[in-house]
């Protein structure tokens, strides 16, 4: 790799990501100014660990209300999985970018993205470029009506889904900011959006938004860096400022949840719970929630996204794959979640266009 210049933004946002990774228990790396600013607050961070460990785990407001909703529709099969507690939080816009390359390094690769530093910027690579929506969509039963063009997950196999989204192997959660140092960084990433979803009317009504969270293995921070380049950084979820709860004039009461799970393509039915084939409803035939072989993969070991909603408002989707454009169409299809249920908004997706019906009555 070769030297990559280091400007006073990029070495703001270094100090900024030592500082995170002090927070997080590991070794900070880089601009030695930086690394010395983070030593040096070390022992006020040990502190703040221990007290930490002596309280009970919390979540913040937002993830709340998205196990919430997990622990009721995973209630019949036992405990919910849980969100991640510790995520190296994207709370800067910029951050995501900078972590997706080290910081000496111009290029970072791993089985699923290629990145690369450019006098313009970072170009990043996913492995795979989808173009078919085949099989691809699946929802779980239980909330609102699964469409007969969907596929149909039983919930029993959703939950299982989930719980192995949440434990990747530890090479997907690498982080590329610490690629080839002596102690590499490994854990979840997340990011904060609040996309817009009712345009304000003056006289008539205020904007309104939706709050959505994002979780990746921190290999795939660059798609939630594309993710934060599109729909922007709503910061620290934390922080009561950012609590779409407490400002419920400006929020439409929907939450949303994305986590990045490639390594779900590797799943086989039968640990998923799915029923063999003599076993299986009529649907679970049709949609291939069944299986013939012990050893036969969910979805054929292709990509999918399968999310979890009811009219309650929250909406969890998986995405066993890295491909930019899913991130995205998937915060899409969330908005058009929440403009459905809120109304008087159009459906993100409809474009604008108003159309009527025409007659011709002449010939």
């Amino acid at each position: 790799m070769t030297e990559a210049p280091n400007t006073p933004e990029r070495a703001r946002l270094q100090q900024a990501i030592n500082l995170r990774l002090t927070v997080l228990g590991f070794a900070p790396l880089g601009d030695p100014a930086s690394i010395a600013w983070a030593r040096l607050s070390a022992p006020l961070l040990a502190r703040q660990h221990e007290q930490a460990r002596l309280q009970p785990v919390r979540l913040c407001p937002v993830d709340e209300r998205i196990q919430a909703y997990l622990d009721r529709i995973c209630a019949a099969g036992g405990p919910a999985p849980r969100l991640p507690e510790r995520t190296f939080l994207l709370d800067l816009p910029g951050l995501a970018r900078e972590l997706s390359l080290p910081p000496c390094g111009d290029t970072a690769a791993s089985p699923f993205v290629k990145s690369y530093r450019l006098r313009n910027g970072i170009l990043h690579n996913p492995a795979s470029d989808r173009r078919t929506t085949k099989g691809v969509f699946h929802i779980a039963d239980g909330g609102l009506p699964v469409p007969d063009d969907k596929l149909a997950v039983p919930a029993a196999a959703f939950a299982r889904l989930l719980a192995l989204a949440l434990r990747p192997d530890p090479e997907l959660m690498k982080l590329p900011f610490t690629a080839g140092s002596a102690d590499e960084a490994a854990c979840f990433v997340s990011l904060l959006l609040r996309p817009l979803v009712v345009p304000a009317v003056p006289g008539f009504i205020g904007e309104k938004r939706m709050e959505i969270r994002f979780f990746a293995p921190g290999s795939l921070v660059s798609n939630l860096d594309f993710v934060e380049g599109i729909f922007g950084n709503a910061g620290d979820p934390w922080l009561p400022e950012h609590d779409a709860a407490l400002e419920p004039a400006g929020w439409t009461g929907h939450t949303g949840c994305v986590i990045l799970a490639p390594h779900l393509v590797s799943a086989t039915k039968r640990e998923l719970g799915l029923p063999p084939h003599a076993e299986a409803t009529e649907r679970q035939r049709r949609d291939g929630m069944c299986w013939t072989r012990p050893d036969e993969r969910y979805n054929g070991g292709s990509a999918f996204k399968v999310c979890a909603r009811d009219a309650g408002g929250v909406i969890v989707t998986l995405i066993a794959d890295n491909y930019y454009g899913y991130c995205k169409k998937e915060v899409k299809t969330m908005i058009s979640y929440s403009a459905n249920l809120f109304g008087l908004a159009e459906e993100e997706h409809s474009g604008g266009a108003l159309v009527y019906p025409a007659y011709d009555l002449g010939e």
